[in-house]
């Protein structure tokens, strides 16, 4: 069985990739390598997933493109046959939309596009075909709900970003694709995506950087901000667990396909306070030895007014993967960022 995973150098991708390496699946990766943030980054991963696939002697190839070339997507698919596809590749951040929103048409619409027609002709000649396609959404998609939890059966129509706006039209597109060609799909809305050699635009991380450089850290809506940090491992495992059970298929009464189709919130269920977060950050930082003990913190620590297109709150609502699959997040704040703060220490200061 092959999978193919887009946007395998990613933050996410190289961490479902290096789990599935370790179990000795064989992984196909795809990446643009954009220069959205490090591409020395990028590197990195990649080097570390050559590692664990050479360790566990697993089928591993990567292929550099963009999933909005048709043509590049096409080769693959033809080449690779893959049985199981997980789309993480996508242009992320809500700030970036603001200022560069082609590059969100471009790889979440486009691209996805591009991956949803693969996974449709991937059928032709009779072949055996994708068996599930697993892609990201993101907790962006609730805006300014007033609901807490976020719960997948709540009405999401109005999105407050392109960015956001984008990932509720992956979902769309993917329920229709379901609909008509009967492809089971399944879409998976993050929360706060955090750990070792995660994404520099993160909060977490670009707030450790300017502290190290000696430079202020924005705290938005004054401190009065909320996030459903979620550990990359533990979403690593979700995505495992549920790409290996696709929604069944089945008819309707009118003798048609009924959707095979999901849609699951991965975070850990316990929002964070903002000021709590950076509170255990710092300590972290201190005790990884990425900062001095003597580091005056409140010299640095700046509280501004929300930015535009952020939310005061994530919450996710899990309890249908805990039902459906036995699995909730449970790595603590604390023990992600002690992870991050040891990784962020030898990747930069030895």
């Amino acid at each position: 069985m092959s999978i193919l995973v887009t946007g395998a150098a990613g933050f996410i991708g190289a961490n479902l990739t290096a789990a599935l390496l370790r179990n000795g699946e064989s992984v196909v990766g795809i990446d643009s390598m954009n220069d959205y943030y490090s591409v020395e980054l990028k590197r990195y991963r990649l080097k570390t997933l050559d590692e664990t696939a050479a360790a566990s002697r697993a089928p591993w190839a990567f292929l550099q493109g963009n999933i909005a070339d048709k043509a590049f997507i096409q080769r693959v698919f033809a080449e690779y046959a893959p049985s199981i596809v997980v789309n993480l590749a996508a242009q992320a951040g809500i700030r970036y939309s603001l200022v560069n929103p082609d590059a969100y048409i471009e790889s979440n619409i486009i691209g996805f596009y591009n991956i949803l027609e693969a996974c449709r002709h991937s059928y032709d000649g009779g072949a055996k075909g994708v068996e599930h396609l697993v892609y990201a959404s993101s907790s962006s998609i609730y805006g300014c709900s007033q609901k807490f939890p976020y719960s997948t059966e709540d009405k999401v129509d109005n999105p407050i970003s392109l960015y956001a706006a984008t990932k509720k039209s992956n979902e769309l597109m993917a329920h229709a694709y379901a609909k008509l060609y009967d492809i089971p799909m399944t879409g998976l809305r993050f929360f706060t995506a955090y750990g070792p050699a995660g994404r520099p635009d993160m909060a977490y991380f670009g707030f450790t950087d300017k502290l190290r450089a000696g430079q202020d850290i924005k705290i938005f809506n004054y401190g009065r901000c909320e996030r459903d940090f979620t550990y990359v491992d533990d979403i690593a495992e979700g995505i495992r667990l549920v790409m290996r059970r696709p929604p069944a298929r089945a008819l309707g009464e009118d003798g048609l396909p009924v959707p095979p189709y999901k849609l699951y919130n991965i975070g850990n269920g316990s929002p964070v306070n903002l000021l709590d977060f950076v509170d255990i950050l710092q300590q972290e930082l201190i005790r990884a030895r990425v900062l001095p003990e003597d580091y005056d913190f409140e010299a640095h620590k700046k509280l501004v007014p929300m930015q535009p297109g952020d939310v005061p709150v994530t919450y996710a609502d899990t309890s249908p993967l805990e039902k459906d699959f036995g699995f909730r997040p449970r790595t603590s704040l604390r023990e992600g960022l002690r992870k991050f703060a040891e990784w962020y220490h030898a990747y930069y200061m030895q």
